[in-house]
């Protein structure tokens, strides 16, 4: 542990401004001088003391609740004080300054982001997994993942990684006490089914790397960016999507000169929705402005995770309209908007007979759909696409958060369990490397619970949380 590990520290643990509560909390060993300066006396473990905080010249700053949690049976394992107070910002700064005052002896000091967090995985209150859903669940911006965040934090997918780590461990322990009695090894790994072992961890794996990615795209969401010509219902779209007016509609080609974003739900899901510049070629005299525009709007789409090119029913035939879609189909290809995640989307199919048929595509991997932004009609069709698309799958309860480094490291574990497989699937294996790759295989899986970590990573993850917590 390092040794600012070793230093109390306080904090105000609410969110900034004005509430009915506010808390400050200071964490570490020695703060009993903490509790009798702020509290006046000793404070009985556990239990709700409703007392004055007192001020370095004994007058009361404020009444409220003071908690005293010993050492380890508390949030981050060490001695914590909980002071909760009326929820002014000056009262509260001026109760975290008494703090610092009276634990000057003691060298308290102010908690850097993240950091009784990080004290609770380092004392082995929380695993790394668990630790990260804290923050998940602050941050969640949908029901489905804040029930999900608070998932991972009961242990829902450590449970997981650690079923996943028990047998590798099983695995390793039997190849490498093989590895003592070479003339018997072929024998031994097949009485104890050691390929079929490999097999059923490597489709566990597989299992939980699924459900990973869904956790992932529960915290992260997904990013869709609409594209196509001036004119065609991008913003009208971007609204319908949105249920609100939040870009300007008008039949001016141009008027959308920079992105505009908007995140919604579907089933749970976050989408950032954005409406990105009109795409068309402009000569040496074209707008400026709109020219940036166009190019953060190609830079928008290379990043997406999913590309609705825009269509307008209405303008098909019209040779300069067609040319300039054939344009954008080019370049979506060459910007890497591959068919995996590009949708077709007709729009204004309102100003069309109810009988039309639905138009070809040059790229016949694509999905195509066809809707009116005015109306509405389509436009749930477009939302299941769109999960789709992002390969979502309706899970019922039990989901649990996760994070793109967590669906990297079960990568990572799956590719050393498919070298794994195939070594065990020789006839004349070299045990050396199969153990090799089970070792490196559980490696994998305990970044992600943080038992193998280095300190960078660790400063990475709890530098992004608030501070209080």
């Amino acid at each position: 542990m390092l040794a600012r590990h070793a230093e109390p520290i306080v904090a105000v643990a609410t969110a900034p401004g004005r509430g009915a509560v506010g808390i400050v909390r200071v964490s570490g060993q020695r703060i009993d001088a903490v509790i009798e300066a702020v509290c006046g006396r000793p404070l009985a473990p556990r239990h709700a003391s409703y007392l004055p905080f007192l001020g370095s010249d004994g007058e009361t700053l404020d009444q409220g609740l003071a908690l005293h949690f010993p050492a380890p049976n508390s949030y981050t394992g060490e001695e914590v004080l909980e002071l909760q107070a009326h929820g002014g910002p000056v009262l509260l700064q001026l109760l975290l300054a008494r703090c610092l005052e009276a634990g000057r002896g003691i060298g308290l000091r102010l908690a850097s982001p993240g950091e009784f967090t990080e004290r609770a995985f380092l004392n082995g209150k929380l695993d790394l997994a668990q630790a990260e859903a804290v923050a998940d669940l602050i941050d969640a911006s949908t029901e489905a993942a804040a029930r999900s965040a608070s998932r991972s934090l009961a242990g829902g997918f450590s449970t997981e990684i650690h079923q996943l780590r028990d047998e590798l461990i099983n695995l390793r322990m039997l190849v490498e006490a093989t590895l003592d009695f070479p003339e018997e090894e072929i024998d031994f790994l097949e009485k104890a089914n050691a390929r079929g072992r490999i097999d059923a961890v490597a489709a566990k794996v597989d299992s939980v790397l699924s459900m990973a990615r869904q956790g992932a795209l529960l915290r992260e969401g997904i990013k869709v960016v609409l594209a196509g010509q001036p004119n065609v219902g991008k913003s009208s779209l971007l609204n319908a999507l949105a249920g609100a007016e939040l870009a300007i509609v008008t039949p001016i080609a141009g008027t959308t000169r920079d992105k505009v974003s908007e995140t919604i739900q579907i089933d749970g899901v976050p989408l950032h929705v954005i409406d990105t510049a009109g795409l068309r070629e402009l000569g040496e005299s074209g707008d400026e402005v709109e020219r940036i525009g166009i190019a953060r709007s190609w830079a928008e789409i290379e990043a997406a995770d999913a590309v609705i090119f825009l269509h307008d029913l209405t303008r098909r035939g019209e040779p300069d309209y067609e040319a300039g879609d054939a344009r954008i189909a080019e370049r979506l290809q060459a910007h890497h908007a591959g068919s995996d995640r590009l949708l077709h989307v007709f729009n204004k199919a309102d100003l069309l007979p109810a009988d039309a048929a639905l138009p070809d595509t040059d790229d016949e991997d694509a999905a195509v759909l066809q809707l009116s932004a005015a109306t509405g009609a389509g436009l749930d069709a477009l939302r299941r696409k769109l999960l789709e698309l992002a390969g979502w799958h309706a899970r019922p309860e039990g989901l649990f958060i996760a994070r793109s480094r967590h669906v990297f490291a079960l990568r990572r574990t799956r590719e050393h369990l498919l070298e794994a497989q195939a070594q065990a699937a020789l006839a004349d294996a070299a045990l050396d490397l199969l153990a090799e790759e089970l070792r490196l295989a559980q490696n994998a899986l305990g970044e992600i619970t943080g038992e193998f970590s280095a300190d960078d990573l660790l400063g990475e993850i709890f530098s992004r949380f608030c501070i209080g917590k």
